[in-house]
């Protein structure tokens, strides 16, 4: 079937580098893959569907995964849920864009109310004209269908199979990895700065493009001939994370001192390591970078086979995350990244173009610049040779 990885391709992808394959050309060009990664490689892990400061008090935001549709909802007591975004009645989807809520959800089609944590409140008319009861129907086995979810560093996460190991367990290696930086407690300082309108950057090209491309410095004196000007493709090194991560870090990276700008930094940060920087694939889908006074988290949204939405957002230690007086240099910097992500997407959707292609086999790897590259090619075939397993879904 078009959806299924081939036992010769899983072998490919997963092989040592220098005789390696890239994943086929249907993993980038192909619906039905699509919908296969969808179930079977996204849902089984913890994947992140945005920013819970996209969801404010007592509203709701539908969100598409990949033509699965969810909704976020923020409770009045600050708690961010997610439900399958479909009545229990006759199926009609409960939100169709951004709302606020006054007690809960009220489907459009026969005014069936749902509290905010997914339970069923009233049934309208369900026995006849005034009539909202009806022997023998339970309301409380008719609640919302809800997904297993989490928030970190601002960002909702959702395992849709609900199997996956505990969030806590999920984030905790890049936690032990970057506390080295940060300190124990680092990753709770950091603050997400507010959004800011036209950071969400639309590219042509599937998903997985985007994290291949971010997992290596290869590309930049050709692609970011700026950046690689003060950190140069020599200055970085190989990230391979287990099973839940890939990328670079940097030795000579120093905003502070090449713009002048300068924020509060890590207090814990190692004083020989003050140019240090990494760069980080969290799997499936969130590109992060840490440095010694900022961070960015990138959320790759698949929209479809062939077409991502990029989030961003910094973060700040404390309040220059906030502040006034950090506000033009939080507009700076958040530029200046932006910047750097611009000029990624002509080859990343110069890539998926590519993918167009027959005589495209999968392609070879640089086994000094893309062993991390290999690495997310090698997870995503192997969590993409499983069978099939439903999407579990629960009632609140």
């Amino acid at each position: 079937m078009e959806h299924c990885l081939t036992d010769a391709e899983l072998d490919a992808a997963t092989r040592p580098i220098a005789s390696a394959r890239g994943l086929p050309n249907r993993a980038y060009t192909s619906a039905d893959w699509a919908a296969m990664e969808r179930d079977q490689l996204l849902g089984r892990t913890w994947t992140c569907i945005g920013f819970a400061d996209e969801v404010p008090a007592r509203h709701a935001v539908p969100i598409d995964l990949l033509g699965l549709p969810l909704v976020a909802v923020r409770d009045p007591d600050e708690t961010v849920r997610v439900f399958h975004n479909v009545c229990r009645h006759r199926g009609h989807k409960l939100v169709g864009g951004p709302c606020a809520l006054k007690s809960g959800f009220v489907c459009p089609y026969h005014g069936w109310m749902y509290r905010f944590d997914g339970t069923l409140e009233m049934t309208p008319h369900i026995g006849g004209a005034r009539v909202h009861e009806v022997a023998g129907f339970d309301k409380a086995a008719h609640g919302l269908f809800a997904v297993r979810s989490a928030v970190w560093l601002g960002m909702i996460f959702v395992n849709l199979t609900g199997d996956a190991p505990d969030f806590t367990d999920f984030i905790a290696p890049l936690n032990d990895r970057w506390s080295a930086f940060t300190g124990p407690d680092g990753m709770d300082r950091l603050v997400a700065a507010a959004p800011v309108a036209g950071s969400d950057l639309e590219v042509r090209a599937n998903w997985k493009l985007a994290v291949e491309n971010f997992c290596e410095s290869y590309h930049l004196p050709n692609v970011h001939p700026g950046l690689n000007g003060y950190s140069k493709m020599s200055d970085h090194y190989n990230i391979m994370a287990g099973d839940w991560g890939a990328g670079q870090g940097c030795t000579a990276f120093d905003y502070g001192a090449r713009s002048g700008i300068a924020f509060p930094p890590f207090l814990d940060w190692p004083e020989d390591q003050r140019s240090h920087a990494e760069y980080i694939a969290l799997f499936p889908n969130v590109l992060l970078g840490l440095q010694i006074d900022h961070a960015f988290a990138m959320v790759l949204r698949p929209v479809a086979h062939d077409r991502t939405v990029e989030a961003t957002r910094l973060y700040f230690i404390g309040e220059a995350a906030t502040d006034a007086a950090h506000e033009n240099a939080r507009a700076t910097l958040l530029a200046d990244w932006l910047e750097i992500f611009v000029e990624d997407i002509g080859v990343v959707e110069g890539m998926q173009q590519g993918r167009a292609s027959p005589a495209y086999d999968g392609g070879a790897f640089s086994p000094f610049h893309e062993e991390a590259t290999h690495h997310f090619h090698g997870w995503v075939a192997r969590h993409s040779a499983g069978g099939p397993r439903a999407v579990e879904t629960k009632v609140a």
